[in-house]
């Protein structure tokens, strides 16, 4: 005997047992006469499938089914009628409550046999579905979770850097990554990367990323050397991935960068205006041999600023167009505050230029006070 419960409901005797005949060899059935008893058996035998006369006394097939399904939501019901008056009317009523089937009564042997036989079929593939989704969103919570560990504090003091930092996935599994770490009491190196795609992929290419970052501990986190050990680590990688990234090592008062085909950094403050860092070279990819430039400017320490982020904010679309980096460079020059009210700030100004418009992109936001 399968493993399944019809529970049938119907006032007439004749019709429960020629019913419980039918099916009583191949399920497990429960009946009753009582619309009222039904709900209380419902609640110990707990059907998977429930087989509703429509017209009787206490309360009619369409009220059980709420009772019932208030009970058990994935319950599925069959209704059955012996009235030949409004059968249209009853058969509309019952597709749109959602009843499984509607049958006229006297019913036809196999066609309730097969309309029982397709109702729990379909029960049990939604089921295996249903058990198919749970284990895909466990795994995307877990991979999520670990891809949330791989990333450091919001907000950190390293290297006499103060790092201020927004990391605004737009999908389970994001593309975007940042990091920072210091090599010295007054040096440290920040970075901001965006690979390709979203999902398992991109997963794995920031874990590759935060990996070649802190072996680059090595090099005293010379950004040259951080975008070699990126390259490095993905050429086991797909030709079509890729990755942008900029890297930005501040020692006394330089700051050394490369910028890997990434949207530009910007340094500003202490009295020398905003200069941008702008693209050093390719974007890293295996299906790129390349090398990246190295460069070194001056920086004052305790007042000039770097502003680090992916291209989620100046592509950040509304009916005017794009945001823009002139709009970006004009919100990083406003009057004095932190970091981090800068960088609120700066979120706050893009959210006002969509209007609500979702942004479409995993969004990174870095600033260092220096």
């Amino acid at each position: 005997m399968s493993a399944w419960r019809i529970l049938v409901v119907d006032d007439e005797a004749g019709m429960l047992r020629s019913v419980e005949r039918v099916l009583g060899q191949e399920y497990n059935v429960a009946s009753t006469r009582s619309s009222r008893e039904a709900v209380v058996l419902a609640g110990t035998f707990k059907p998977d499938l429930a087989i509703l006369d429509i017209q009787m006394p206490e309360m009619d097939g369409f009220q059980l089914m709420e009772e019932l399904q208030a009970l058990d939501p994935e319950l599925d019901v069959i209704f059955m009628t012996g009235s030949v008056h409004e059968i249209d009317a009853k058969l509309i009523k019952a597709i749109r409550k959602d009843a499984f089937y509607f049958l006229q009564k006297p019913f036809d042997r196999g066609v309730l046999l097969s309309l029982v036989e397709r109702c729990l079929e379909l029960k049990r593939l939604d089921g295996i579905n249903r058990d198919h989704q749970r284990r895909i969103e466990k795994e995307l919570d877990d991979a999520r979770a670990f891809q949330q560990s791989l990333l450091p504090p919001g907000s950190g003091k390293v290297g006499g850097i103060s790092v201020f930092a927004h990391y605004i996935p737009c999908s389970e599994l994001a593309g975007d990554f940042y990091d920072y770490a210091a090599f010295s009491p007054d040096g440290a190196a920040i970075l901001v990367a965006d690979v390709s795609g979203h999902g398992a992929s991109a997963a794995m290419l920031t874990g590759t990323v935060k990996s070649a970052f802190h072996s680059a501990s090595a090099d005293l986190y010379e950004p040259a050397c951080v975008v070699e050990r990126v390259a490095s680590g993905i050429r086991a990688f797909g030709y079509h991935h890729f990755i942008t990234l900029i890297c930005a090592r501040v020692r006394n008062g330089w700051l050394d960068f490369v910028n890997a085909g990434h949207p530009p950094g910007i340094l500003s403050g202490g009295g020398t205006g905003v200069e941008l860092l702008e693209s050093t070279g390719p974007i890293v990819s295996p299906a790129i041999e390349s090398s990246w430039e190295q460069r070194t400017i001056p920086v004052k320490r305790g007042s000039d600023r770097i502003v680090l982020f992916t291209d989620a904010i100046v592509e950040a679309e509304a009916d005017s167009g794009q945001y823009g980096l002139d709009r970006l460079l004009e919100e990083v020059g406003k009057g004095p505050m932190d970091g981090k009210a800068l960088s609120e700030h700066i979120l706050e100004s893009v959210r006002r230029f969509t209007i609500g418009r979702p942004i479409n992109d995993d969004l990174t936001l870095v600033i260092g006070d220096l």
